[in-house]
């Protein structure tokens, strides 16, 4: 059983699929993750994670906001 979770909802207006993208590629190829994590899109990014240590959810959480915060930065710099 998983002790701790945390669901967060990201949405970026008309950037939120590009974001998606690329943070769910990441996190596909990672099956070694000790943080059991779900990102999906339905015109808002829902993060879904659980883990048996607090710590592990923590710096899984914080590395993946900073992977969509680069995101978002990126797509606002090319100002297409």
């Amino acid at each position: 059983m998983l002790n701790f979770s945390a669901k967060i909802t990201v949405d970026a207006k008309d950037k939120t699929k590009a974001i998606f993208d690329s943070v769910n590629a990441d996190n596909e190829f990672y099956p070694e993750n000790p943080v059991k994590t779900k990102i999906s899109f339905d015109k808002q990014i829902t993060i879904l994670a659980e883990s048996e240590q607090i710590t592990h959810l923590r710096a899984n959480l914080n590395s993946t906001l900073r992977l969509i915060q680069a995101s978002y930065d990126s797509i606002e710099s090319v100002k297409i």
